[in-house]
């Protein structure tokens, strides 16, 4: 049975000698044996526990954990579920890494395309940033109970000019008004508008919202704060204003 220094431990695992004897000292790897001069000597099993201490640590699991581990009767399975959840771990990291990531480079994008910027522009790209998620939800339901009725829609309106049938187009039109109504309070309360002029983030009036002039991010609204007319930009409307930084009329 091959035996090893502490020395040809550390070269075969890949790391200092220092590292070895930390683990030593915090009870995770024993040497197998102590020579009468006190010399440590590890045999071929403690090599291959080293790699499973260190191939631990690389993933992120403290010390404390793998001290725990390595006193199981069975390791491996523990160790195994172990390494399932801390991958489960290291995704949502990741995930949120790219999100922030992306966060970044939007709100560098956006600065390069203003020619005056404060802090008031800054923290507006970052509120922005925070509620594309949402808004992009939103406008995945409308497109999703949009495309059908627009189907409906033509199919009824063909049917109509080319077969004669003019009832189903009818019954749309009936359909259809219920159907507007409802999307315009969807859309409503879920979004809200972030004045250019005094940074508020406030919802406007049903009515003023319903009739303006908008596109797929903007609305020319008149902001309840400073009086701005013009083009507000879309975000996500706030369930709570506690802190009053949004105004809502009625």
């Amino acid at each position: 049975m091959s035996k090893y220094t502490t020395g040809e431990m550390a070269k075969r695992c890949g790391v200092t000698v220092r590292t070895v004897q930390y683990y030593d000292a915090r009870g995770l790897l024993t040497p197998s044996e102590l020579t009468e001069g006190g010399r440590r000597l590890y045999t071929d099993a403690d090599v291959q526990k080293m790699k499973v201490i260190c191939f631990l640590r690389e993933t992120g699991v403290s010390i404390h954990s793998i001290g725990e581990l390595l006193h199981q009767e069975n390791p491996e399975r523990v160790i195994a579920a172990l390494l399932d959840e801390q991958e489960k771990v290291l995704r949502q990291e990741l995930d949120q890494r790219r999100s922030q990531l992306e966060m970044l480079g939007e709100v560098r994008k956006s600065l390069k395309n203003t020619a005056h910027f404060s802090l008031e522009s800054i923290a507006d790209i970052a509120h922005m940033m925070k509620n594309k998620e949402s808004l992009r939800k939103m406008r995945t339901v409308i497109l999703a109970t949009a495309i059908p009725f627009g189907i409906v829609e033509w199919g009824s309106l063909f049917l109509w000019i080319f077969q004669g049938i003019w009832w189903p187009f009818a019954l749309y039109a009936l359909l259809a008004i219920p159907y507007v109504v409802w999307i315009l309070q969807y859309c409503w309360k879920k979004v809200a508008y972030l004045c250019p002029q005094c940074h508020t983030v406030f919802k406007p009036k049903k009515k003023e919202f319903a009739f303006a002039r908008h596109t797929m991010s903007t609305r020319k609204l008149t902001c309840p704060c400073c009086g701005h007319k013009g083009f507000c930009v879309e975000t996500c409307a706030e369930e709570e204003t506690g802190n009053g930084a949004e105004t809502e009329t009625k």
